[in-house]
């Protein structure tokens, strides 16, 4: 079975730092790609970052968060800094393959993890 388990989350003040991970197992992990979404209160959710052969970021964290992916451990970490309350949502990591114009359909990914929640004080 295809399982994705996303951990890291808690509660940071502004201009803090967490680091989200997502261990995965059940599929050929290096022949994936994994991407991190958000969903906060009543906002649909968004596409944050991703990582397969190359990595993408949502306009909103780039220069503050950094995706990588260890195959060896089959886990993709997600490094967020200069944490802003607007960073607070519900993080989901997914495993898909979709072009790379595509990342940020999340209808496109194939099974999601649980989420973690991130939350970031003023």
């Amino acid at each position: 079975d295809v399982q994705l388990q996303a951990s890291g989350g808690g509660s940071v003040q502004a201009g803090g730092s967490l680091r989200l991970s997502c261990a995965a197992s059940g599929f050929r992990f290096g022949d994936y790609g994994i991407g991190w979404f958000r969903q906060a209160p009543g906002k649909e959710r968004e596409g944050v970052s991703y990582s397969r052969t190359s990595t993408y970021y949502a306009d909103s964290v780039k220069g503050r968060f950094t995706i990588s992916r260890d195959n060896a451990k089959n886990t993709v970490y997600l490094n967020m800094n200069s944490l802003k309350p607007e960073d607070t949502a519900v993080y989901y990591c997914a495993v898909g393959r979709p072009v790379a114009s595509a990342w940020l359909t999340s209808s496109l990914y194939y099974y999601w993890g649980q989420g973690t929640q991130v939350t970031v004080s003023s």
